[in-house]
């Protein structure tokens, strides 16, 4: 890694059979610590149960769907709520930084250290073959893992505050991701996923 790359641009992380790039801080008006207490207190969080292998799970997290378009996963459909004038400068800055345009996000509120997300891959056919997707974080940092589906390489990224972990190309394609829980002690998390919809899912999964 060049020692000289300036914080606020975007470094590339090589993976075979897709991309990635980090953002270490993304440019804001606000500090870190302003946009999570925001976000946490202003949020319409709810806890959402989805299904996976027939059996019905309440998510190990709360979580928010705002944007322009409906989406559907795990057995679980979300509408959308409008974009909050935070959201709209928190996704107008991701934008600007990685020069990809979304239509909706999806905010994780990871409250401690025992919330925790399953491995995954964003494939829904709503998102399109090769979607761009930007996980933005705030709060306290967490291990983002990387698990290649056929090599089972993995990779493990910590995410701390303020950064943008951008995923395109084949990524979601070849690889799984997810944050497991910890026994470490660790303050709230939270993590917004940016993502453009092609078209409003037309039936559960």
């Amino acid at each position: 890694m060049d020692l000289f790359t300036p914080s606020n641009a975007l470094i590339p992380i090589a993976i075979p059979d897709g991309e990635l790039l980090l953002l270490e801080q993304l440019p804001l008006a606000l500090t870190n610590d302003e946009v999570l207490a925001r976000l946490v207190a202003d949020t319409a969080w709810r806890a959402e149960s989805i299904t996976l292998w027939g059996k019905r799970h309440l998510q190990p997290r709360l979580t928010a769907w705002h944007g322009e378009a409906g989406y559907s996963y795990s057995g679980l459909d979300l509408e959308p709520l409008p974009f909050t004038p935070l959201l709209l400068t928190l996704k107008q800055a991701v934008e600007l930084a990685t020069g990809h345009c979304f239509n909706s996000v999806l905010l994780n509120y990871y409250r401690s250290e025992r919330d925790s997300m399953g491995m995954h891959s964003d494939d829904e056919a709503e998102l399109g073959p090769e979607p761009a997707i930007a996980s933005l974080s705030f709060g306290a940092s967490r291990r983002f893992i990387l698990r290649h589906k056929h090599t089972k390489q993995t990779l493990r990224l910590e995410l701390s505050a303020g950064s943008v972990l951008l995923m395109r190309g084949k990524t979601q394609h070849f690889w799984l991701h997810g944050i497991n829980k910890s026994t470490r002690p660790m303050g709230p998390r939270l993590n917004l996923t940016f993502r453009n919809i092609l078209a409003s899912p037309t039936k559960t999964r």
